[in-house]
């Protein structure tokens, strides 16, 4: 069985070749002048309920997938040897608080940085200030996700959203206000399909009680980025996210967007997006792999069903023509998920789908016009294990984008509104 997916996933990528070989390159996408389409997750009540188990978060590490001992098409070097990670991404993290009532000495203030300090993350950051601030963040989402795992993906994306406009400061949560009523929340990339926002309230709501007025909203996405990615990948995701960050003041519709990549980028702006955060072309292909959860709006990928020009499989696009209509908008733009096979799992099918051709966006299928990253894609559907430590890292790295300093940010009490 596996002799024979890899046959599939050569044979794809060949017949993907084959058709780069044979067609010229195409043109520059002009820039995009319209307004974005909402292409993310549905209301909640659309995604159906997960009906299995949840794994503990003590458990063993899966056992590490062997490498691929065949050979590689002609294009496409065999894989380097699977690097040696200083980071864990693997490895369990240290044991939890119980979550027994606080005893009567009070948590230890958080330290507060000098102005205009650039701000440093580590792990451990509220081990003394607020002990069980990752238990607490952690039994909320387990909670959301246990219920509806469409939620976790939607925390994932939501992390992704805050730290690529005004860096990772929770500037996606705040609400419009009459000073500000068009803050990042009601963009089109995240209104109305940006959805967990009630997952890092009751977060919030459960810290303010235990430890009040020490843990950002800017850690408490972080942090429940990480848990939904161990959720939803059945615990084979499971690392250490440092923190320390605070929570910005600012959040601008017109941010979102400027800095968030649309679906219908080519390769080359994508690569330069990603560049902008300082986040490299692996990192790309790393964190594109979190497609395979999740849901799309319809209006984010019509533009490549028939008629129009398309690489899609034409049994895929069939598929979608019969979930779509020819042309969506806000009152009538349904839903289908990113992966149709294992769409409520965070694993390595989004790059098996790639090389198929089985992928929603014009940015999903870019990965395959250059050799570089179309490698990458090959090595990531074929090395789980490989793939699984490299997103660990990747979110880590995302999370310390543009962090805020004492002078621009705060430890808001409401994740909802900046301090008075």
């Amino acid at each position: 069985m596996a002799n024979l997916a890899v046959a599939i996933l050569f044979a794809s990528l060949g017949a993907v070749a084959t058709a780069q070989k044979a067609s010229a390159p195409a043109a520059e996408m002009p820039a995009y002048q319209g307004s974005y389409p909402s292409y993310a997750s549905p209301p909640v009540a659309e995604m159906p309920a997960y009906q299995g188990s949840y794994p503990s978060y003590a458990s063993p590490p899966v056992p590490e997938m062997p490498a691929y001992q065949g050979s590689y098409p002609g294009h496409i070097s065999s894989p380097a040897a699977s690097p040696s990670y200083t980071f864990p991404a693997a490895t369990p993290a240290p044991s939890q608080p119980s979550m027994a009532a606080p005893t009567a000495s009070p948590p230890s203030p958080t330290p507060s940085p000098s102005p205009g300090r650039r701000r440093r993350l580590r792990v451990g950051f509220y081990r003394r200030s607020c002990p069980r601030a990752q238990k607490i963040v952690r039994e909320a989402v387990r909670n959301a996700t246990s219920k509806n795992p469409g939620l976790g993906a939607g925390i994932i994306r939501m992390h992704f959203h805050d730290c690529f406009v005004q860096g990772c400061d929770a500037s996606v949560l705040l609400d419009p206000t009459a000073a500000n009523p068009q803050p990042e929340k009601l963009s089109p990339p995240n209104f109305p399909s940006l959805r967990g926002f009630e997952v890092i309230d009751a977060a919030k709501e459960a810290l303010e009680k235990v430890c009040p007025g020490r843990v950002s909203c800017a850690d408490i996405i972080a942090f429940a980025a990480r848990d939904a990615s161990f959720f939803l990948s059945r615990a084979r995701i499971n690392f250490r996210m440092p923190a320390g960050r605070l929570d910005g003041r600012v959040s601008l519709s017109s941010e979102a967007l400027d800095f968030l990549p649309p679906p219908f980028f080519n390769l080359s702006q994508l690569v330069d997006n990603f560049k902008a955060k300082n986040l490299d072309e692996d990192d790309l292909v790393v964190l594109s792999g979190a497609h395979t959860i999740g849901v799309s709006h319809c209006s984010s990928f019509t533009d490549r069903l028939p008629p129009n020009p398309s690489d899609m499989n034409p049994a895929f696009a069939t598929l979608l023509q019969s979930k779509c209509p020819v042309s969506p908008n806000f009152t009538n733009d349904p839903t289908v998920v990113q992966d149709i096979v294992t769409p409520n799992r965070l694993d390595t099918r989004y790059y098996t789908n790639v090389l198929k051709r089985n992928v929603l966006f014009t940015s999903d299928a870019a990965l395959l016009s250059s050799w570089r990253t179309a490698r990458k894609v090959v090595e990531n559907a074929l090395i789980p294990r490989r793939w699984e430590s490299k997103f660990a890292r990747a979110m880590v790295k995302m999370a310390a984008i543009e962090l805020k300093t004492a002078a621009n940010g705060e430890i808001r009490k409401m994740c909802r509104v900046v301090n008075n």
